[in-house]
């Protein structure tokens, strides 16, 4: 058993339907802000903020990151625009859980895990904290279940760059041999290999946009890895 296993959430502990996901995220976003802003105008300062994150080098935190490039492309009070987002969160956006297929897999690994090993929630930190914690419970889990969750406010690298899992393992004071990255994204998530974490690649929501090769990466479904941690018969 590692000391610590990392999780991505979604597509991983949380099931979904990807294109579903962002269509319906992106769309109540646009709803709760039509209006008030030009659409275009706000949905770009929106998307040039999230791109930002995705490539940021570290230099500040993803969430300092999105609004200094927010503001590049918006006008407006954004203490009062940060504050509706965060409103949004906690409202209008459940209607993306619609994309989402809860696994009861998901809370019985974790259930498993408790107190065996540091658990940590590491999905991509693009979203602020309360986020991340409604799309915790869509799965049928728990914040609390988490030693660390990464989010926007207190992370300076998004996956897949390495230094978004150095932080990590930093955070948590563990060298990467003694970890276990378990995802269901070909890159993003595998890629932790490189530091020498042990990788399990979750196969019910694949993802391989560059076609690389899995073969030699330990996978299966979540019923698959829980089987694995709890010494079933699956591989």
């Amino acid at each position: 058993m590692h000391k610590a296993i990392l999780f991505d959430l979604d597509g991983s502990l949380l099931p979904l339907d990807e294109d579903a996901f962002i269509r319906i995220y992106f769309e109540g976003v646009a709803r709760r802000f039509a209006g008030k802003y030009d659409q275009g105008t706000f949905m770009n300062a929106f998307w040039k903020g999230t791109l930002a994150m995705m490539g940021n080098d570290g230099s500040d935190t993803n969430k300092n990151v999105f609004w200094k490039t927010f503001k590049q492309y918006m006008k407006g009070d954004y203490e009062k625009i940060e504050n509706e987002f965060l409103d949004y969160y906690l409202t209008d956006f459940g209607d993306v859980k619609a994309a989402c297929r809860p696994s009861p897999h998901a809370k019985k690994i974790i259930d498993y895990l408790r107190g065996k090993a540091i658990l940590i929630l590491a999905t991509n930190p693009l979203f602020p904290r309360v986020a991340t914690h409604e799309r915790i419970k869509w799965a049928g889990l728990e914040p609390e279940d988490f030693q660390l969750i990464t989010t926007y406010e207190d992370n300076r690298h998004s996956k897949p760059h390495l230094g978004y899992y150095r932080d990590i393992l930093r955070r948590i004071n563990l060298p990467a041999e003694e970890c276990l990255m378990v995802g269901n994204d070909a890159k993003e998530d595998m890629v932790a290999g490189k530091l020498g974490m042990g990788t399990y690649l979750l196969t019910d929501c694949l993802i391989n946009r560059e076609s690389l090769d899995i073969s030699g990466f330990r996978s299966g479904s979540l019923e698959d890895f829980y089987a694995f941690i709890s010494g079933g018969v699956r591989p």
